[in-house]
């Protein structure tokens, strides 16, 4: 019995040994992860649109005759410069001419039944006060007398002073219709004289020769309508000031306003002229998704060529001391929840922020951060919130985008 208990108590001791021995060891401590970070600070945020365009001239024409007829004489050419109202060419339009003398005389003839209407009106003017008169006079001696004056020569008495009323009321209605044939004359000599006019060709602006069509003793046909063949004389451009058409996006849209100074770079020239915004669309193209902004750039000395290439810099926003970061810290740009990752003590804290303008590198912290929170950059993977990490300035933190 001894015996057996000595056996039970060597194996409890051997079985014990066993166990202790096969304990695990105790676990390592996880490695801290490194972690670029930036600093959240003020810096200067500008929002630029770049978008290119063709000068095209501020105005541009072709000038066509109003009637037709022959060049007598051209006065310009290709590249000839003119001032408003300048004579580009004058046409030779003899019938115009026959209808000019035609008009002035039916002037002159409406001029003279008017006089003949007047003369005519002072003629029964005369008559009616004479058989007024005479009408009168009967009538005041049948009263005194009575019966020294038959019945029947007062009644005709009577009735020719009505004649002679008659006789001046016509008169005066044929005065009023000289009168108005003479208005009517002079109108259509005003008209033939308006036409003989159109025949001197003038320039509608001041502006460059660009095309000419004609030459002397050419035909030109009458440009009454669009849908007419007719050559026009030539084509007249305004090029002291340039017009620039630009399809702001749909995005941008808001931030564009008339009077808007924008910075316009021609490289051909290597110059960088400033502009402005003179006019927009107000409509938005559906298939392109944009508007139609012009802009007005001055050309006093005529360097600038319609056709030229542009880039035009429209300068949206403008925020000189905006708490920023690097775009990269913010996860979620663009959709209703936006966050980033702080540092604090070798500890990460997940924040939600509120973005206000964006550039190509940084964007400014409306809220949820403050100015020298340490913020991780690059991706965010991984990470989680309470997570112990090594922080480490990040290789572009010293070259902030102004």
């Amino acid at each position: 019995m001894v015996a057996i208990k000595k056996v039970f108590t060597a194996s409890a001791i051997a079985g014990l040994a066993a166990l202790q021995g096969c304990k695990a060891p105790a676990p390592t401590a996880a490695p801290v992860v490194t972690v670029p970070v930036a600093t959240a600070e003020a810096a200067s945020l500008e929002n630029n649109l770049v978008l290119s365009a063709e000068f095209r001239p501020f105005q541009e024409v072709d000038v066509m005759a109003k009637v037709a007829g022959y060049v007598k004489a051209i006065n310009v050419d290709i590249g000839s410069h003119v001032q408003q109202n300048a004579v580009l060419a004058t046409l030779e339009v003899p019938e115009i001419q026959d209808d000019v003398a035609k008009a002035k005389a039916g002037v002159a003839a409406a001029e003279a039944n008017v006089i003949t209407a007047q003369a005519a009106i002072q003629r029964a003017q005369a008559g009616a006060n004479i058989a007024s008169l005479s009408f009168q006079r009967i009538k005041d001696v049948a009263a005194r007398d009575q019966g020294l004056v038959p019945r029947q020569e007062i009644d005709v008495a009577q009735s020719k002073q009505l004649e002679a009323s008659a006789q001046l009321a016509s008169a005066n209605s044929s005065l009023r219709a000289a009168e108005q044939q003479k208005l009517q004359a002079e109108s259509e000599y005003a008209r033939t004289v308006t036409m003989m006019q159109y025949a001197t060709i003038r320039a509608p602006f001041t502006g460059v020769v660009t095309k000419r069509f004609a030459n002397t003793g050419s035909m030109i046909q009458a440009g009454t309508s669009s849908q007419t063949q007719a050559m026009p004389v030539v084509t007249l451009a305004q090029n002291d000031r340039l017009r620039l058409t630009l399809p702001i996006p749909v995005n941008a849209v808001s931030d564009v306003r008339d009077g808007q100074t924008v910075d316009v770079e021609v490289s051909s020239l290597h110059r960088t002229l400033q502009g402005k915004v003179s006019r927009t669309a107000d409509s938005i193209q559906m298939a392109t998704r944009t508007m139609n902004t012009e802009v007005d750039v001055p050309n006093p000395d005529g360097s600038l060529v319609p056709g030229m290439y542009a880039e035009v810099h429209l300068h949206l926003a403008n925020r000189p001391a905006a708490l920023s970061v690097p775009l990269d810290a913010v996860d979620g740009l663009g959709t209703s929840v936006q966050q980033a990752y702080t540092v604090r003590d070798g500890v990460i804290h997940q924040v939600t922020v509120k973005v206000g303008l964006q550039t190509a590198n940084r964007v400014e912290i409306l809220s949820g951060l403050n100015t020298g929170d340490k913020v991780i950059v690059g991706r965010h993977t991984g990470m989680s919130d309470g997570q112990k990490v090594d922080p480490q300035p990040a290789a572009y933190e010293s070259a902030i985008s102004h």
